[in-house]
């Protein structure tokens, strides 16, 4: 049961708060040694004009839970989406329905805001239980899809290379 908790976007003065859950995410995925977001950073990306993510806070008296995410588009399917980039509920609010209801405010937001059909998100291979719970809800593995990364220094190169060009 989720009765008492308060979804509602997050705002500049959680990002103290957004920061120490996806700290606990980071630590309980075996993460926290390479968990490099801040406070700062999560002021600076999140917030303004210019945000690069958006973020909807479960609130039960304090923060309780959070949906990280941000707009994604398919070439393939022709339609713009959502990337939930991070879901997290507080060891004690798990089980209870709260994982169900941010992603529902999630896709309810993001298809307000600009017309997401689709929701993609990527599971921890570590992460069993997190994978079950998306199974239920009808997620599935795309088949198609192998998830690769281009990070420092080489997207730095990368991306500095087309300045030495112009």
């Amino acid at each position: 049961m989720t009765s008492g908790v308060r979804i509602r976007a997050g705002l500049p003065d959680d990002a103290g708060a957004i920061h120490a859950m996806l700290a606990h995410l980071a630590q309980e995925l075996g993460e926290g040694a390479d968990f490099a977001s801040t406070e700062a950073t999560i002021l600076r990306h999140g917030f303004g004009p210019r945000a690069r993510f958006s973020t909807l806070v479960a609130d039960a008296g304090e923060p309780v839970g959070l949906a990280l995410y941000f707009a994604h588009f398919s070439t393939t399917r022709g339609q713009p989406g959502v990337y939930v980039q991070d879901l997290w509920a507080a060891p004690e609010w798990r089980g209870r329905g709260l994982g169900k209801v941010l992603l529902s405010a999630v896709a309810d937001a993001s298809a307000g805001e600009w017309g997401a059909c689709y929701m993609a998100l990527s599971v921890h291979c570590r992460n069993t239980a997190a994978g079950r719970f998306y199974a239920r809800l009808g997620f599935e593995p795309a088949s198609d899809i192998h998830p690769i990364m281009l990070a420092e220094p080489e997207f730095a190169t990368l991306a500095g290379s087309r300045k030495a060009k112009a």
